[in-house]
């Protein structure tokens, strides 16, 4: 092998160019997201499922419960705290979570996900 200098070489080089990402965002963490609740969800203090639930799987029970309002027309939801809630996203979820810029994007921003919720539904009006 008598370019194996030139190999080495020209193998540092690729390694470097694959691992600039990493070295360039390097203690650049984005800001873990605070979702502000209202008022409303303050006083209840309890939500249709606990908050670890809603904050792993809360895309799970909303694509559960559109599914079975439009295919088989069951309306309302038990929860674990046996209290029962009506399936709905604007009349049920918004009602304590009705700041979309405190509440969803936060979240929806950090983890990079773009639900499709606001394709059917109109988006609720920001209110101070």
């Amino acid at each position: 092998m008598y370019d194996g200098g030139k190999i080495i070489v020209g193998l540092l080089i690729c390694l470097g160019f694959f691992l600039s990402p990493f070295f360039y965002n390097a203690g650049k963490a984005a800001k873990v997201p605070n979702p502000q609740l209202t008022e409303i969800a303050k006083e209840a203090q309890t939500c249709v499922m606990s908050k670890d639930y809603m904050t792993t799987s809360h895309f799970t029970l909303l694509d559960k419960w559109r599914n079975t309002v439009v295919r088989d027309g069951e309306r309302y939801f038990k929860g674990e705290n046996g209290k029962i809630y009506y399936k709905s996203l604007q009349m049920t979820c918004l009602k304590c979570h009705a700041n979309k810029s405190k509440f969803c994007d936060q979240c929806h921003n950090y983890m990079d996900v773009n639900p499709y919720c606001w394709d059917c539904h109109i988006e609720p009006k920001e209110s101070e």
